[in-house]
């Protein structure tokens, strides 16, 4: 239903024809709901192209721009609990929605008749490569100023997450050091089976993190939610109890 309202709204905004990139996380059916999408965006008119693997948020925002979509959905329920899933929608501009785009896409989904009725092909989609990530990942070198240092030493929590694999692999693209994974949240895992909430700003969710951080005495932790778009940074300092203190926003 969520599909067939977004699909509805791009047609009524001009966009029949247009390309639609889906990515998706490591939750609970995100990949068949991502196909769904595909499926339902593709019997609509619209072209779809899907992401190669779980994947974070950002690279999906960052395939719309590059491949000239006029839409873009993650599935993802970010960093809400494992029985959850859900979707966010991003327009052309790589953004996600805001008013009155959101308001419009949910009353075109209010819309949608009877299921029924939404075709569904078996295929028609395209299932993008590895290149997608490959440009990703040379545009997030491109964002360091060439004489900067590449020293500082991490420590890196995914929360059972998507976020493992790029973030190591943008670390080494730019010549920072192996970061040091928090082994017990590194691979993805929709149960989040030693958090309660795998949000980083939740209470006890960066505890591993910090006794990892203690062991491996890095300059500091970086931390993902689920599909990655979501970061918070520890720094070390001995006033505080366990000797690391969480960032602010404005810090």
């Amino acid at each position: 239903r969520a599909a067939a309202g977004l699909a509805a709204y791009l047609k009524a905004q001009g966009q029949e024809g247009g390309l639609v990139v889906i990515g998706y996380d490591a939750r609970y059916k995100s990949a068949d709901f991502a196909r769904d999408t595909a499926a339902v965006m593709t019997g609509a008119g619209l072209r779809a192209a899907v992401l190669p693997r779980p994947l974070p948020t950002p690279v999906l925002a960052y395939a719309i721009r590059h491949l000239g979509a006029v839409a873009g959905v993650e599935v993802t329920a970010s960093h809400n609990p494992p029985r959850d899933n859900g979707y966010k929608v991003y327009l052309g501009d790589g953004s996600q929605i805001v008013p009155p785009a959101d308001g419009e896409i949910a009353a075109a989904i209010a819309a949608v008749g009877p299921l029924a009725g939404v075709v569904r092909p078996e295929d028609g989609w395209e299932t993008l490569g590895e290149e997608v990530l490959d440009a990703y990942l040379a545009r997030t070198d491109a964002v360091l100023s060439a004489d900067s240092p590449r020293t500082a030493r991490t420590v890196y929590t995914a929360m059972h997450g998507v976020g493992t694999s790029v973030l190591t692999a943008a670390f080494a693209r730019a010549g920072f050091p192996e970061p040091v994974l928090v082994t017990e949240q590194a691979e993805p895992d929709p149960a989040f089976p030693t958090v309660a909430f795998p949000n980083p700003e939740e209470p006890g969710a960066m505890d591993l993190a910090f006794a990892t951080a203690r062991r491996a005495a890095p300059d500091l932790i970086i931390a993902n939610d689920p599909d990655a778009d979501r970061c918070a940074v520890a720094v070390p300092d001995t006033s505080v109890e366990g000797g690391w203190r969480m960032l602010r926003g404005d810090e």
